[in-house]
């Protein structure tokens, strides 16, 4: 069973969300955290409560009876959010805009697979 959870409107630019999060993707919860913890770019926190609040969603839900922690990333995007338009004045008495981005991030928990190949 897959569990769920989202941070929208997330004040970053998904462009600089986009390699965190797939660094995440395939791993277990316990050594994305790890990787997360030792990132040292600034949506790797907004992705680490993400990660986290899914796996209190896994903990919380009566679906699931998988430890969270054995649990794998199997999802993880990052979607464009509304922009806010900025202005900042331009040469020849000219405004130019700025957009501010915002970010959706999407993270997916899932039961790991045992077939008995892992060893």
């Amino acid at each position: 069973m897959d569990v769920k959870a989202t941070h929208r409107f997330a004040r970053i630019s998904p462009k600089k969300v986009r390699p965190v999060v797939a660094a995440i993707v395939g791993k277990r919860m316990d050594q994305a955290l790890a990787a997360l913890t030792m990132s040292s770019r600034r949506a790797a926190a907004m992705v680490r409560k993400v990660l986290k609040s899914a796996a209190a969603n896994a903990e919380n839900s009566d679906k699931v009876e998988c430890d969270p922690e054995e649990m794998i990333v199997t999802i993880a995007k990052v979607d464009d959010g509304p922009r806010m338009n900025r202005y900042k004045f331009g040469a020849r008495g000219r405004i130019l805009p700025r957009l501010k981005r915002m970010a959706h991030i999407t993270i997916c928990l899932s039961e790991r697979k045992t077939d008995g190949s892992e060893g």
